[in-house]
């Protein structure tokens, strides 16, 4: 058995020790930044209308391509809100007034502004009801962001 770090790497039948997640507030959000645990709470959720790709040229042979499924999902804490980028089988769990964990989640720039989102290397999981009302006056995405090269001196 071998440890690096916190986690302890078994070889076997052995169990693995994880480290313990750290969660964060949704205020405590940083562009371009990942590995957010965070317990939310959905406010809003509305479907986005799928575009449809034209077939490429040449892939007539491959499986037909399913539309996906997309939804921004309003969520939040005490501490702020922010949209939330919900695709395929996340739609299902995004229903107003439910309560998340979203596990390794990380935050996208959609149009100079922050969003979240799970990719296939995060997970959300229903929990039970959480006992804070989200602050929906700090949304932050609303605010806008813009990206400054600073040359070197």
């Amino acid at each position: 058995m071998a440890t690096t770090g916190n986690a302890t790497v078994a070889t076997g039948t052995s169990t693995v020790a994880k480290r313990k997640p750290v969660f964060v507030k949704v205020e405590q959000l940083k562009p371009g930044t990942n590995g957010h645990t965070l317990t939310v709470k959905v406010v809003d959720a509305n479907t986005v209308v799928p575009v449809t790709r034209k077939a490429r040229p040449g892939t007539s042979l491959s499986r037909p391509s399913q539309p996906s499924r997309i939804a921004e999902c309003l969520i939040g804490d005490e501490t702020g809100c922010i949209l939330f980028t919900a695709r395929n089988d996340q739609v299902d769990l995004m229903k107003p007034g439910e309560t998340v964990i979203l596990r390794n989640s990380r935050i996208d720039m959609f149009k100079g502004t922050m969003r979240l989102g799970v990719d296939k290397w995060g997970r959300i999981e229903a929990t039970e009801p959480a006992a804070f009302t989200v602050k929906e006056d700090n949304n932050l995405s609303l605010v806008e962001y813009e990206l400054i090269n600073v040359p070197d001196q």
